[in-house]
Formats: C-alpha cells, structure tokens, sequence
C-alpha cells in the first residue's frame, strides 16, 4: 500500500458529490467551531437595553430563578459597548470587531434553548444529541450516512485546543453505537507530530519504508484472519481500517497539515504570527480546517477552550477580565476563515457553524460573574445554503430564557443534516431494539434560516 505513488500526490476531493442521500444537498463539508463553557449571549450577540435599565436590580418574583452553581445576585449590564452593523442593522459587542464586519452573511438563532444546566451533559446534547454518554455525535452520523470525498485522509477530524479536550474528553467526538471507523479522529495541530506516533521516532532506524509496508501487510492478514473468527465486531475493522489510513497519512498528512505552505498573507490574516498563544493556536486550527475541507475532509470541529475552570467560556469569576481574551483569541482567525473560504470557492458548498453548551445568567455570580442558563443563547450558521443577514428567534428582556421561535440543539442538528441531504428522521440505526437517531424523538428543520 505504502508502495502506490497515488498516495504520494496531493489529497482532493472526489469528483462526484457523494451526498444527498434523501434529497438534493446544498452542502458537501461542514466546519463546527465550538465556544467550551458557555458562551454569554448578553455579552456577545443578544444586546438588551432592559439589562442597563435595570442594572443592580432583582428579577421580579414572576422570574422562576435557576442557578446552577451558587446563589445568585442582580442583574448585571453587558461592560461592553453594543453597535448595530451592516445592511441587517444586527448588533455586535465590541468583543467581536471582525465577525460584525460579517453578520450580513451569517444567519443567527437568537433563542436557542438547552436541557441542562451541567457542562458536561450540555455538550453531549449539543454534540451527540443526548444528555447521556455512549450516543454517536454529529460528526459520525454524517461519516457514516454520506462516506468519505477522500481517500487519503479522515472522513471526521477534531481540532482541540492546545490547552487540552473539552468536556467529556473524546466523548463529544465518539461513534457510540455506530461502526468505530466513523469517530473523529484528534489532530493536535500545534505538536510536532499532529497525529501521535504516525511516524516512527529518528532513533528506530530500522523503521524504513519498506519495512513499514511489510510489516503493516502481516498485521492486515492478522487482522482479517482474526475478524473472521469475530464476525459482528466493528472495532477490528475499525483499527483494520485506522491502519490502512494511517499508511495513507504518512504520505498525505505532512502536505496536508503543514500551514507554512500557505502564503504569508493567509497566515497574518489567520493571526499565525500573534504574540498570544491562544489566538496563534486558534488561527492554526481555522486555517488548518481549511485546508482540510478543501482536501477532502467531510466534517472539521475546531474547539475553543479547555475543560476546566479557566482559559476557556466558563465566565464564574469575573466578566470583563475572562471573556476580552477569549474573544479575542477566535475573533479574527474566524474572520480570516469566512473570508478565505469565499475566496477560494468553498463557501458555495461549505457551512460553517458557530456554537457552544449553554449561554449564562443575566444575573451576577458573585461580583462580576455569570452562571451557566440553558434558557436561552445564540448560535449562528453561515455559508451554503443559509439564507443571509437574517436572525431568527428571540430571547426575553434579560437573555434569561428564548421566547419566540426557540430552537433546540435537536433543531440545528436536524437543518445541518437537512442542508447535506439528509432528513434527521430517516437516518437511525436500531440499537438494543431501539431505532436510534441523532435528534432522538426531536427536532424540525429551522426552515426560516436557509435560502
């Protein structure tokens, strides 16, 4: 295998469309970029004058109060300065000068709505559709409905942050009960090998090409001699087929991944040359996701923030110290990456989705901080098939709770899989006796928001 000069030419995508399995699709690869902790929508796209009006105040005694990790204080006004931008009059906070240069191509849900309060099951809905572990997520639903445009590189890819997985670890990226081959395969962008151990080390000189073929030829023949003995079993093939990727990325993979072939234009506009770690890390990961899609890869998820209590959008502790950074590190490489993708052609068949778990409390935790809402935040689509400038849905006067047309995770997974040709109430898979699905028993396509 490693012997084919094929594998040794530059990925590209199949030249067939490989998808629209139960209508025609408008989209053919799809980036995620996903805020871990809980972004604040009153601090970031759902301006609300009542909350200046009413700073310092309590919620009336009609406001059923839930908190979930302490006792709650006042109402506390955004710190930031809200502006209305482009031709749609959409509102901004100066957090994020570069994405309100770009809200007329975007389609925002503006009263998306949550289950939990908890980081941890929050993501799972988001991610996998459940509150619970062991459900395949997004990404490998879409692996396994639509199949691969590439050969030589991973149907599903995840981009964590540098600074470590978000929560639940490798859960929110797992094929739960589907095949194996369908989770998403981690790419560390900033280490030196971006898939671990793909490459032997410099110090086992003996690992040649050639005896790496030979090698990977025996343990293939192990392989299927041993799975016959298993019938039924899909982590075999799976590692079966991780190995014959992995022989294909060795050849693939360093043209692929290496950013540095990019013009020194793209790499400024992705913020690659920033002093700050953090936005350097997240600009490498959009231009990276890029390259990617463009290769070939069908679903790319690129993370902001960590699991933990810091570096990432869980804002407990203090408002306009925690969130300046985090916006600042995804604000322009997010831009970078809109941009880029209409330049090079991608935007006609790409989507690109901006999400988190949960929003935050339009009252203080402690001084200064927020506690998780499920109640109510924003997300936003953009790209094929989206319709642009539009913002659909609308929260209460507090960003406390979604009131008109709210939309649910089940809902956005159901439009993404509507805008690739899949209807999310076809696509199951029957599992201890049940017919399973991305969006459970949930979900309509959020039919204002596309074109």
């Amino acid at each position: 295998m490693l012997a084919r000069d094929a594998f040794a030419s530059v990925p590209m995508p199949r030249p067939e469309f490989n998808g629209g399995i139960h209508h025609p699709a408008k989209v053919k690869r799809v980036i995620q970029l996903f805020m871990n902790g809980g972004a604040s929508p009153m601090d970031l796209w759902d301006y609300k004058p009542m909350l200046t009006k009413q700073h310092g105040q309590k919620l009336g005694s009609k406001v059923k109060i839930e908190g979930a990790t302490g006792m709650q204080g006042p109402l506390m006004k955004s710190p930031f300065e809200f502006k209305q931008h482009g031709q749609s009059g959409r509102w901004a906070s100066s957090l994020f000068p570069e994405q309100a240069k770009l809200v007329d191509e975007m389609a925002f849900l503006m009263a998306m709505q949550g289950r939990s309060n908890v980081h941890g099951q929050s993501a799972y809905l988001m991610n996998n559709g459940f509150l619970l572990p062991g459900f395949p997520c997004m990404g490998a639903w879409i692996s396994y409905a639509l199949g691969n445009l590439t050969d030589n590189l991973p149907t599903f890819i995840v981009l964590p942050d540098a600074r470590g997985l978000p929560y639940n670890g490798r859960g929110c990226f797992t094929s739960g009960f589907l095949p194996a081959v369908h989770q998403g395969t981690v790419i560390k962008a900033g280490a030196s090998q971006p898939i671990p151990d793909l490459f032997a080390s410099d110090k086992f000189a003996f690992a040649t090409r050639q005896a790496d073929g030979d090698g990977l030829a025996l343990l293939n023949q192990m392989n299927h001699a041993h799975a016959a003995q298993h019938p039924g079993d899909s982590r075999l093939d799976a590692r079966v087929a991780g190995y014959q990727l992995a022989a294909k990325l060795q050849l693939s993979a360093p043209e692929a991944f290496d950013v540095m072939r990019e013009p020194e234009s793209a790499r400024k506009a992705y913020c690659l040359d920033s002093t700050d770690k953090p936005t350097a890390d997240f600009g490498k990961r959009c231009l990276l996701a890029t390259r990617l899609i463009e290769r070939g890869v069908r679903f790319v998820q690129v993370w902001s923030g960590p699991e933990g209590a810091v570096n990432n959008w869980d804002n407990h502790g203090d408002i306009p110290k925690e969130l300046p950074p985090m916006c600042a590190s995804i604000d322009k490489p997010i831009a970078a990456l809109l941009r880029d993708l209409r330049q090079r052609g991608l935007a006609e068949d790409t989507l690109v989705v901006w999400t988190t778990e949960f929003g935050r409390t339009p009252f203080s935790q402690g001084s200064l901080g927020r506690d998780h809402n499920c109640g109510s935040f924003v997300s936003w689509l953009w790209g094929a098939g989206v319709k642009q400038g539009i913002a659909h849905g609308q929260s209460d006067d507090w960003c406390y709770q979604a009131q008109q047309d709210i939309t649910t995770g089940y809902d956005m997974h159901a439009t993404i899989l509507h805008l690739l040709g899949i209807d999310h109430e076809k696509l199951t898979v029957r599992t201890n006796g049940v017919d399973r699905r991305l969006t459970d028993v949930h979900g309509h396509v959020v039919k204002q928001v596309l074109a």
